[in-house]
């Protein structure tokens, strides 16, 4: 399927990230693939082969391999069963690669925590008593040419809309601003202990924020409330990575230009990712956003679903033409390969990518 073999260099791609000089290849990136596209991959090419179902890390072995054949130079880890508990309702997928029970999605009005009482009886996680099974097997286990990615982490504005629900969130942010900021620094305290374990790992290279600020046209909260809200915690959570040498990835869907300076000398994130071209394509973000931080992924989910495998190569070379000079660009796609991007398309994506360094 690829034209060239895969070799993982996690120097390299940190060296990348950090905006070190043009590198000598295209690294790749992506925050996440849906488990169906992983399971599909996996099948289709045989990566499972040699593991026996019973091993205790049939999952992290199986992830290794995925990630390696896949070309990336890293996989990412959080602590074993660390979640935070919002209401959601299934709907079904209609997906060609279907998830099992349906997609879930977060009640728009209300959430866990609408009052101080429910403040007070919520179950709030302790990421001090999740285990760190797969992190420690990663640490001992991983090949070493490849890195730890920590996270995913630090949904500070996400949570607050999934905690009291979004439009309960705005009447809220009038009418019982007390209680946001109560839940504010709550989540604060927790994703800077849950950060902080993620740290021990020396493996771990960087930390990976995601939380989604935006929509098409702005933000989701004005950009006062987001900086008290929102940023201040991305804020300190940056400062702890860099405190050990780590970098601060940030996922962050919708418009940002609001806030895209706070970011940049605020929060001081190392890279950005999420990309939409009806928002900013990655081409034009090299511009506004490539000289301070790295530009992570940025082929829009939408056109790799709907264009040729022509037409996506194409626009990868046209893309690493831009991106690639000087470092701080990784290829991959503008959000995620959810599992109804078309499995060709994808590898299509990653097997130019290659191709443009050979």
């Amino acid at each position: 399927m690829f034209s060239r073999p895969a070799s993982p260099d996690w120097e390299a791609f940190v060296a990348c990230l950090r905006r070190a000089g043009t590198p000598r290849r295209v690294h790749h990136i992506e925050l996440f693939l849906d488990q169906e596209l992983q399971d599909a991959i996996v099948e289709r090419f045989d990566l499972a082969r040699g593991i026996r179902s019973d091993d205790p890390f049939l999952l992290q072995k199986v992830k290794v391999a995925l990630q390696r054949f896949l070309g990336y130079d890293y996989v990412t880890s959080d602590l074993d069963g660390f979640k935070w508990i919002v209401t959601e309702h299934e709907v079904a997928d209609t997906a060609e690669r279907a998830r099992t029970g349906g997609r879930a999605f977060v009640d728009l009005k209300r959430g866990p925590i609408t009052s101080w009482k429910e403040f007070e009886s919520y179950p709030w996680p302790d990421p001090d008593l999740a285990p760190t099974r797969s992190l420690e097997w990663y640490q001992e286990n991983l090949p070493d040419d490849m890195c730890l990615i920590g996270g995913l982490t630090s949904h500070y504005g996400e949570l607050l809309s999934w905690l009291m629900g979004y439009e309960t969130l705005c009447y809220a942010l009038v009418d019982q601003r007390d209680l946001v900021e109560a839940i504010a620094k709550k989540v604060d305290e927790i994703t800077i202990r849950q950060a902080r374990r993620f740290l021990q790992f020396d493996r771990v290279k960087a930390v990976w924020g995601s939380d989604d600020m935006g929509f098409r046209t702005g933000l989701l909260l004005s950009p006062r409330d987001t900086r008290d809200l929102v940023l201040t915690g991305h804020t300190r959570i940056a400062a702890l990575a860099h405190e050990a040498g780590r970098l601060y990835l940030l996922h962050s869907c919708g418009n940002l230009a609001d806030i895209r300076g706070d970011l940049i000398d605020g929060v001081r994130i190392d890279g950005k990712h999420s990309w939409e071209d009806a928002i900013e394509p990655v081409t034009e973000g090299k511009a506004t956003w490539g000289g301070r931080v790295a530009l992570l992924g940025g082929i829009d989910v939408d056109f790799l679903c709907r264009s040729s495998e022509e037409q996506i190569r194409a626009r990868v070379r046209r893309t690493a033409e831009i991106c690639m000079p000087g470092g701080g660009w990784c290829l991959g796609t503008g959000n995620t390969p959810a599992n109804y991007v078309p499995m060709q398309n994808f590898l299509a994506m990653i097997d130019e990518g290659r191709r443009f360094a050979a």
